[in-house]
């Protein structure tokens, strides 16, 4: 079996277990905070159970974009499916978007009406219970992204790591309003919505930098270009042009050969190029251009 062949594999065993994860745990959390939230009226509780719902919507959107996305080249889709991965974070900006203004709209309703909060220790039991399943999922998305760079596990790790953020919050404003201080849930829970807003802008802004055929990071173009210039004869490289497609990175460049070389000759430093360039980065589908110096 081939490296490359290989790795793809391990990519797509290691992206499924990050999407089931993710939809498996946001089931769970949906189930306590709606059980507790009926309980409890609370408006960041809400704003939690409003997050789990769209975290499981997201998560599906998720576990069938890279699904399709590991799918192989065919003659429709010559580059691969790899974008879809990126056209689900871009749903999920959506999703958080609008879980974001709901939130927003019921914080504000309840500033202007507050209300007492009932049972509100079982609350907080929801929220440590989150918090512990919510660290065992993102140690796992850090395992996956560190090994596959997933667009759409990364925007799903981003927003659980705002949950984290969440879950705190929601136990501090229901302890607040234990102690007499109700407007506190309605205020944490404006403020849950405004950062949920910034993570959603920053996951819609990724996908959209890959669907629009972002260049790859300067670090990783600056290694090609080092690489290519080491192989013999290579005089120069120019017109270096990259791009990612879910688990592919797409590289072309143009070599300046001496123009006394022979066609096979000048093919073959072409090919050492290429060789070199994948054996450090194998997910790159590499073109090489010859010209004469």
């Amino acid at each position: 079996m081939s490296k490359p062949h290989a790795m793809g594999e391990e990519r797509a065993r290691l992206l499924r277990l990050a999407t089931r994860a993710s939809v498996g745990l946001a089931l769970v959390l949906i189930a306590l905070k709606a059980t507790v939230w009926l309980t409890t009226g609370s408006v960041s509780l809400l704003a939690g159970l409003i997050d789990s719902l769209m975290d499981a919507a997201a998560s599906i959107i998720n576990l069938f974009a890279v699904g399709y996305a590991l799918k192989p080249a065919d003659k429709e889709h010559r580059f691969g499916h790899g974008k879809a991965e990126a056209l689900a974070g871009l749903a999920q900006s959506a999703f958080i978007t609008g879980s974001a203004v709901l939130v927003l709209l019921q914080g504000i309703n309840r500033l202007l009406h507050p209300e007492p909060l009932e049972a509100a220790w079982a609350g907080i039991a929801v929220m440590v219970f989150s918090i512990i399943a919510t660290l065992a999922l993102l140690a796992i998305q850090k395992h996956v992204i560190a090994r596959t760079n997933s667009t759409a596990v990364g925007a799903d790790s981003l927003h659980y790591k705002s949950d984290l953020l969440l879950n705190l919050s929601i136990i501090v404003a229901l302890l607040l309003a234990q102690f007499g201080i109700q407007r506190a849930d309605a205020l944490f829970g404006l403020g849950i919505a405004l950062f949920i807003g910034y993570g959603a802008v920053r996951i819609g802004l990724d996908a959209i930098q890959i669907l629009m055929d972002h260049e790859l990071p300067d670090e990783v173009r600056a290694e090609a270009l080092r690489i290519a210039r080491a192989v013999p004869d290579v005089i120069d490289v120019h017109e270096l042009r990259t791009r990612e497609s879910g688990q592919h990175w797409f590289m072309q460049l143009h070599l300046e050969l001496p123009a006394t070389l022979t066609l096979a000759d000048a093919h073959a430093r072409g090919e050492q190029v290429r060789l070199a360039i994948v054996e450090r980065f194998p997910q790159a589908d590499v073109l090489v251009h010859k010209d004469p110096a």
